[in-house]
């Protein structure tokens, strides 16, 4: 039988296996543009679990399997992340009740995982880490009907994993044509051997680096002096919810009419609680009536002269709670990188600008973070790039507000979809119309090449410039200004009028204008051309044609 604290070991040597290994995972992504890249994505996932779970003593198997899945979904980056923190949270469903686990268990809690993980994909992709985590669930089902041993079943996951992994490049030609395996399926394989490995006996993996983890409340000296604290006592714990718990909200309600600075952050499983009040005995009681506490702490505000300010695992690194307010009805949160694409979002009247996008993918809490400060009923959630649409959508599902994650894929979308905004309007007719003026919008970019790669037709040597069209790689080019030019011509028809070019942190002014010359040279005179310093990393030209 698995226990929790085998478990709980298990995943935390699976989450150093395949953070030394990341390297050797991210180096199978297929397209040479720079990306977050799966192997970094999933390492820094389930590296959001090391911290919870090695406070753990003496676990059982549901309360391993919870504590990992809450920290997996919170910290999950980019699209393999997100699936990764699905598996895990099925995994977690699969051992409700559980204080030890058998081969049933672990088939069953990995093929639930399998079913949210194919839920959250719009288009699932076969050939993939979804088929990977299908084709070891069903085997794990399959044997567990003949032998229950925990270490047999999962041994047949792995096995099965494995052999799904080699024949991916079979199951999708641009894994065969570049000659290598799916990268996500690659890093589950990864991780599943290094539970294996435990649950067989063998000893931790050790880190090669600094796994992530979650980030640590920082302090900050209160200026008043201690008369001048209302709330003198600073409490904070986690509810583990019972099945029949009652809605958060009641908690909050009751928290915020014997204190302030209330914070109650509730997903399935727990509910994470900070409140300043005179009297932590009534806080706790209160919480008690929605199920057992952990990690209760209680600090004398006035005798340490010092307060928390909430951030990491409640609201956010230099971010503060903000109740939604029946008087603002939309608020809106962006992920955006680059001084002047942030300043230009906030301008179009973004409230909160969540710093990431293309190889520095933000987490579910930096999303969720972001949206939980914005004092509106209803959020407007624009991504901006494909890779963090998924995380986007579970943070709106952790949100103690309505949140509407539109598909904003690049940069230009999300402008268009601001810019197509109605005040006035519902919430209904704005998702269509803010949803329609992304689509109509035309996307460049100009980056380049990470690596060599042989790709769709293209011999790309790493160092080149890659001209893309929204998505996708239309050619390959050595000169900076002739990639703009012919990339910007390709995207101007003849009913376009408007050309926005946002240039990156590796263009000088001095360049940017010899480029917008450039165009405004060989551009009809109909087409307005507007030069934006974005102050973007990885791409040297974003452009915009509408």
């Amino acid at each position: 039988m698995i226990n929790g604290a085998l478990l709980r070991d298990a995943i935390v040597s699976a989450a150093y296996d395949i953070a030394n290994q990341k390297q050797s995972v991210d180096e199978l992504n297929v397209f040479p543009v720079p990306d977050g890249d799966t192997g970094t994505n999933m390492s820094m996932t389930i590296g959001a679990a090391v911290q919870e779970l090695s406070r753990l003593k003496d676990p059982s198997a549901e309360q391993a399997a919870k504590t990992a899945a809450t920290a997996l979904l919170r910290g999950a980056r980019g699209n393999s992340g997100v699936i990764l923190s699905l598996l895990f949270r099925g995994f977690s469903k699969g051992l409700e009740g559980k204080s030890e686990a058998d081969g049933k268990d672990l088939a069953k809690a990995l093929s639930l995982g399998v079913e949210a993980a194919y839920k959250a994909v719009m288009k699932p992709t076969e050939g993939t880490i979804l088929t990977v985590a299908r084709m070891a669930a069903a085997k794990g089902v399959e044997v567990s009907e003949e032998n229950e041993d925990p270490l047999f079943v999962f041994s047949a996951m792995v096995e099965e994993a494995d052999k799904t992994l080699s024949e991916t490049p079979e199951m999708l030609p641009v894994l065969k044509k570049a000659g290598v395996v799916d990268a996500g399926g690659k890093g589950l394989c990864v991780i599943l051997h290094a539970m294996q490995n435990v649950f067989a006996g063998g000893e931790v993996v050790k880190s090669a680096e600094t796994v992530a983890a979650p980030k640590q409340v920082k302090r900050s000296a209160v200026a008043e002096s201690d008369g001048s604290i209302e709330f003198a006592y600073c409490t904070e714990y986690i509810v583990l919810k019972k099945k029949d718990a009652e809605d958060a909200l009641k908690l909050r309600a009751y928290l915020e009419s014997i204190g302030d600075c209330v914070v109650v952050v509730d997903d399935d499983e727990i509910i994470k609680v900070h409140v300043h009040s005179n009297h932590p005995g009534n806080a706790i009681e209160e919480g008690l009536k929605f199920g057992m506490l952990t990690s209760l702490k209680i600090e004398n505000m006035r005798e340490q002269h010092s307060a928390q300010v909430l951030e990491a695992e409640l609201v956010g690194a230099n971010e503060t709670y903000v109740a939604p307010d029946p008087e603002v009805p939309f608020g809106f949160a962006a992920v955006a990188a680059g001084a002047g694409v942030q300043h230009l979002f906030s301008d179009l009247g973004v409230d909160q600008v969540v710093t990431g996008g293309q190889t520095m993918n933000p987490s579910t809490d930096d999303i969720l973070n972001a949206v939980q400060s914005i004092p509106a009923k209803t959020v407007f959630v624009l991504p901006n790039n494909k890779n963090i649409i998924m995380a986007a959508e579970q943070a709106a599902k952790l949100a103690d507000r309505e949140v509407c994650v539109l598909q904003t894929r690049t940069i230009p979308q999300g402008i268009a979809a601001m810019l197509a905004f109605d005040p006035d309007a519902s919430l209904e007719q704005n998702q269509v119309e803010m949803t329609r003026a992304l689509d109509k919008v035309q996307t460049g970019q100009i980056t380049f090449a990470a690596r060599d790669s042989d790709y769709d037709g293209h011999n790309i040597k790493e160092g080149e410039l890659l001209a893309m069209e929204n998505g996708k790689l239309a050619f390959v080019e050595k000169d900076l200004n002739k990639a703009l030019l012919k990339l910007t011509r390709s995207m101007v028809k003849k009913d376009s009028s408007f050309v926005t070019l946002l240039y990156g942190a590796d263009v000088s002014d001095d360049q940017a204008s010899e480029a917008y010359s450039l165009l405004r040279s060989k551009i009809n005179d109909d087409v307005e051309i507007n030069l934006i310093s974005g102050g973007q990393p990885v791409y040297y030209y974003i452009i915009s044609v509408e």
